[in-house]
């Protein structure tokens, strides 16, 4: 799916200055971009990675009169977590976020989590702890800003995505250069299209996220995303009517050209699929579920 067309950051108020971490990679693309909300007090969402240079740069970038007041985690994945506790101590402010690292799980992944299920990779941040927690529609402000918090699970359970009026931080549920990995036991799908169909509003006028450009059509955006998912989900529903697979098999039917790199995380984004399916009673499993197991169509 392209992504659309790049647009500047927006010159109006509150003041917006962005931040490029030094982390690129074929899941983070160019980096995590970091955000600093607002002039004298000022919001700094999604720190980074845990980086000497990027802690610096962030410091540099303010003016001598301003100082950190609030430091906002979208969500407790390492490229976006990781920096936090070191900024905190050295500004002193406090770190806010919807929980730990586990927190916001539906009961059908906190059961698969309990049985053994991992997500795989190491980009949880487990040891990710805020000073405050966030709660949905509960908002915070400095002198020439405001943001609401907004739940959004899918990517990660404790998934938040941040509103300054018509303005989204949108964190990973929503980018521009891709689409999200959604990996089971942190990730639910079903909580993911859930989310996406919350942010299907007209009244966007930018989405600012966590990786890649800001996003000037944002319900567009959303649209393409949730049509993207309706659209693989009859896909696999289509692969499971020739018979039971598993996840790895029908990434390999569904991704025949993807990278190498990236092949993880569309197994986990099809497992995703398959246990949303699982959810809703379309399939069953042969034994257990798993990341191994095969599923067929009820």
């Amino acid at each position: 799916m392209p992504p659309p067309h790049p647009a500047r950051l927006p010159s109006n108020p509150p003041r917006l200055r962005s931040l490029l971490a030094p982390n690129p990679s074929p899941l983070t693309f160019r980096g995590t971009n970091t955000y600093l909300l607002g002039s004298g007090n000022v919001a700094v969402i999604d720190p980074g990675p845990d980086d000497a240079a990027h802690l610096a740069a962030i410091r540099a970038a303010l003016d001598p009169d301003e100082r950190i007041s609030h430091i906002i985690v979208t969500h407790a994945h390492r490229d976006h977590s990781a920096l936090a506790p070191t900024l905190g101590a050295a500004t002193g402010a406090p770190i806010l976020a919807y929980g730990l690292a586990d927190d916001g799980r539906s009961p059908m992944m906190q059961r698969l989590a309990d049985d053994g299920l991992t997500a795989g990779g190491d980009g949880l941040d487990r040891a990710f702890t805020p000073d405050l927690r966030l709660a949905d529609g509960e908002s915070l402000s400095g002198p020439d800003w405001q943001i609401t918090a907004l739940h959004t699970p899918g990517h990660l359970g404790g998934h938040l995505c941040l509103s300054a009026g018509d303005w989204l931080f949108s964190g990973d549920h929503v980018m521009g250069w891709s689409t999200s990995v959604i990996s089971p036991p942190d990730g639910d799908m079903q909580a993911y299209m859930a989310s996406l169909a919350r942010l299907d509003r007209p009244d966007w006028s930018l989405f600012l996220p966590g990786h890649g450009d800001p996003i000037p059509d944002p319900q567009t955006r959303v649209r393409a995303l949730i049509t993207h998912r309706e659209a693989r989900a009859d896909q696999i529903r289509a692969a499971l009517a020739q018979g039971p697979a598993d996840a790895a098999t029908l990434a390999q039917r569904l991704y025949p050209d993807l990278a190498p790199p990236l092949l993880p995380a569309a197994r986990q984004n099809v497992l995703a699929h398959l246990l949303d399916l699982l959810e809703k009673k379309e399939v069953s499993t042969q034994g257990p579920v798993s990341a191994q197991a095969r599923f067929h169509q009820i």
